[in-house]
């Protein structure tokens, strides 16, 4: 609502007020028969000194006003409350500190649960890999049908538990970007080699001619991207395959011939724990990948989009030219 609009109703009771003393003045002058013009002076000179008052009272209100504006557009630590004029703003300043005394509290206990959270899942991250690498050893030198299943499953896992560890980081207030400018080619083919035996076993058809694009980003969290992506890929293609270009002038491309995604899934693929059609039928579905892709680019500063249409495939861009960032 207007400032001058919620000004004057708040102020009507004391403006009807003022009018009612008048014509309480008015009507006993003219009870006792005394001339109107004795109460119209006296009512007048009363009326500019109010007007005075009202004008003063204004622009108090509004400077008040505008102030209290500015506040509540920071952040409650950075509030710093100026002494109160009466007994109401009194109050209101007390409930005010106390409030923020409350918030600062809160927030003092969730950064340090968090931070307990992301230490546990950190160490609980660097103690799984020992039984996956045990594992991985243990298939060094099998090729069979069975070894490449399991390598398979093996690399889903480390897949998963990155999507944990990125989870925690990413609501985490501390940040391990290191943007540098780095080769896609290499960045692409680190991710893809992961899914090799998958590729294989399911005999789907990977289309891969490598590039010399570079672009600034952090190679490890753009590794993620793309591993999510070629996840999500393979799991929703049944023949076929998945084909990766870059297009003009740095813009990552994914494109698989799978089940493609339902129109009215489309706006909704990146919202965190958003299955979809697809991810109802399939029971394994998170809806974290896309949310994580989506969060990790807005961190790298890069634009990911999605096109897809029913059993015709999906197409996924990460551009990664959309800001002009700085090596580090």
């Amino acid at each position: 609502m207007n400032f001058c609009v919620s000004y004057f109703k708040s102020r009507l009771p004391k403006i009807i007020l003022f009018g009612a003393f008048i014509a309480v003045f008015a009507i006993s002058f003219a009870l006792y028969r005394l001339p109107i013009k004795a109460v119209l002076y006296p009512a007048g000179v009363c009326a500019l000194i109010a007007l005075a008052a009202f004008a003063a009272d204004y622009c108090r209100a509004y400077s008040k006003h505008r102030g209290l504006e500015k506040l509540s557009k920071l952040p409650a630590e950075a509030i710093e409350l100026s002494s109160a004029s009466d007994l109401e703003d009194e109050d209101w300043r007390e409930i005010v500190l106390n409030l923020k005394a409350e918030i600062s509290e809160l927030s003092s206990e969730y950064s340090a649960k968090l931070s307990d959270m992301t230490e546990y899942y950190t160490v609980w991250v660097h103690q799984i890999k020992t039984p996956i690498a045990s594992v991985r050893l243990a298939l060094q030198g099998e090729d069979s049908p069975l070894s490449r299943k399991i390598s398979s499953d093996i690399f889903r896992i480390e897949q998963y538990v990155g999507m944990v560890l990125a989870f925690m980081r990413l609501e985490s207030p501390t940040s391990d970007y290191l943007f540098r400018e780095c080769s896609l080619d290499k960045v692409i083919k680190e991710a893809v080699r992961g899914f090799a035996p998958e590729f294989i076993d399911r005999r789907l058809k990977l289309e891969y001619s490598g590039t010399d694009k570079r672009a600034v980003s952090d190679e490890k969290w753009l590794c993620f991207v793309i591993e999510q992506l070629l996840s999500n890929a393979l799991k929703y293609t049944r023949e076929g395959g998945v084909k990766i270009y870059v297009d003009e002038p740095a813009t990552l491309c994914i494109e698989d011939s799978g089940i493609g995604i339902a129109p009215e899934d489309l706006p909704r693929v990146f919202e965190k724990g958003y299955t979809g059609l697809n991810g109802r039928a399939d029971k394994r579905a998170s809806g974290l990948g896309l949310y994580l892709c989506k969060r990790v680019c807005e961190k790298l500063g890069a634009k990911i989009e999605i096109s897809s249409k029913l059993d015709c495939g999906t197409k996924v861009s990460v551009d990664l030219s959309e800001y002009n960032l700085i090596a580090e």
